[in-house]
């Protein structure tokens, strides 16, 4: 018969049926139905495991950025772009108490599948949108302005990554191509840092470093780098 299995370790067999075990090799056109049928039912039951991702996005022609995209999934890890075809994302990963913060809003807003537009006659502020991806399935929901706190305090968590974000950037830039202006990024980091609005701070340790440690930076700099990546060191829960 074509329809049998070849065994590298001995099948059970009851009657004329065989009981598939590890390590048998397929034969025939039967037994391929049955593996590609075991294919797609692991690639469903995968899917359907998947980890939740959130993902937040605003438009706003005339402002800048124009377009601000965010994801974070359920282990923290964030990806943030300013054009929807961008290929090369900042991203980094949020602690797990920031994680856990973000997904509890989420689900207090029921995973965005009620409106959460306020009807108020407000200057437009940009269009966001917040949506919930798991397992193939998306819940997603768009406003302007909210006045719902678990939206609010969702948005700013969005906002407060954003001005990392940009913030990280351009002290990047100021390393590479303009020394004096590092002092200044340095300024504006550690203001965010004073107000609690540095997401991820730890994602500036390797700038702060190098800056710190190189003597073709100003000792001003210098200085100032050091304090704040000491500050975000200490600031780390002691595990």
């Amino acid at each position: 018969m074509n329809d049998v299995l070849e065994k590298r370790t001995a099948p059970r067999q009851t009657g004329n049926a065989v009981t598939v075990t590890r390590g048998l090799v397929f034969k025939g056109a039967a037994s391929a139905r049955i593996v590609f049928a075991a294919i797609v039912c692991s690639t469903l039951v995968s899917a359907q495991a998947a980890d939740p991702t959130i993902f937040y996005s605003k438009s706003f022609p005339g402002s800048v950025p124009e377009y601000v995209e965010i994801t974070v999934d359920r282990s923290g890890k964030v990806s943030y772009k300013e054009a929807k075809d961008d290929d090369d994302p900042e991203t980094f990963t949020l602690n797990q108490a920031s994680t856990d913060e973000i997904f509890d809003l989420a689900q207090k807003l029921d995973k965005f599948t009620h409106p959460l537009e306020s009807g108020l006659k407000v200057a437009n502020m940009g269009t966001k949108t917040f949506r919930w991806e798991e397992g193939g399935k998306k819940n997603e929901v768009k406003f302007n302005y909210s006045i719902d706190e678990n939206a609010k305090a969702l948005w700013d968590w969005f906002e407060k990554i954003g001005e990392t974000e940009r913030l990280l950037v351009a002290f990047r830039r100021a390393v590479r191509h303009d020394k004096l202006g590092v002092n200044e990024a340095l300024v504006n980091i550690q203001a965010s840092w004073d107000r609690k609005r540095l997401a991820g701070p730890e994602q500036f340790l390797p700038l702060l470093d190098q800056v710190s440690k190189n003597e073709v930076f100003m000792h001003m700099s210098r200085q100032r780098a050091a304090e704040l990546a000491e500050a975000i060191r200490a600031s780390k829960p002691k595990v």
